[in-house]
């Protein structure tokens, strides 16, 4: 940043603070209404796991009921005592989200382009912290075979969603499942070595506030990014293709 600007005002953590997202949650909260009000689009994240705590999907009524949108509600007392454990050391930790869009129509998207899952993706990297995007089974694809990948369909509908709702760039009608990795903040008690703006050689320190994990608030920052892109590609797909016709059904997509 110093190289790229010339200059970094440090102040409230600069230009890096995730308190610029503020305003995309509210942006989002006007997006998530108008899909769920128009289309019926539900968009809903948790926390899927903390550090090597690993979240299993029990309850979603759960998730906004506890500081941490764990979705496990028995599972919070733990999460608390990690939480405690890692502050007390000074260290941090990463975190995983999941969010899903259910109820999203078939055709948002492009094929090249402007591919919806491209638009995700881009919307979620743009999020502090976030390191890694998965949509669908993400990088487990590479461990599966065709025959394990392919979303098959029936006159039923689909029987699987291996894609996460979105094939060749273009929403499929399935639920969109994007699921994001947030590094450890580095901004530690523990000592570590840096350069200070001359290039010397200095230790840093962090004194203050300290995040053990700044996942744990992610959640509602990647639902409200989530929105806005669909809504945008809605919108773009009203404007392109309202008049067009076709004769093949919507396929259900897969429970």
């Amino acid at each position: 940043y110093q190289q790229k600007y010339g200059l970094r005002d440090y102040r409230g953590g600069g230009r890096s603070s995730a308190r610029e997202t503020a305003m995309r949650v509210a942006a989002g909260g006007i997006a998530r209404k108008y899909l769920r009000e128009r289309l019926g689009v539900e968009i809903r994240g948790y926390l899927a796991q903390l550090g090597p705590i690993v979240l299993e999907l029990k309850d979603w009524s759960a998730v906004a009921q506890n500081p941490f949108f764990c979705p496990d509600p028995e599972r919070v007392p733990e999460l608390e005592a990690y939480m405690d454990a890692l502050r007390k050391e000074g260290n941090s930790v990463g975190a995983r989200i999941d969010v899903v869009a259910s109820g999203v129509p078939p055709g948002l998207g492009e094929p090249v382009f402007d591919r919806l899952d491209a638009d995700i993706a881009h919307a979620m990297v743009s999020i502090n912290a976030v390191k890694g995007v998965e949509i669908g089974a993400g990088f487990a694809s590479v461990t599966q075979k065709g025959t394990e990948h392919r979303d098959e369909i029936t006159p039923e509908g689909f029987l699987s969603n291996q894609a996460g709702g979105v094939l060749g760039g273009i929403s499929s009608g399935q639920d969109i499942r994007v699921s994001i990795a947030l590094k450890p903040t580095s901004s530690l008690r523990l000592p570590g070595r840096s350069v200070n703006l001359a290039g010397e050689p200095v230790e840093v320190v962090t004194t203050g506030r300290h995040d053990p994990c700044v996942g744990i608030r992610a959640t509602p920052i990647a639902e409200a990014m989530l929105a806005i892109v669909l809504m945008d590609h809605y919108l773009r797909h009203r404007a392109q293709n309202a008049d067009v016709e076709s004769e093949t059904p919507v396929v259900p997509p897969h429970p």
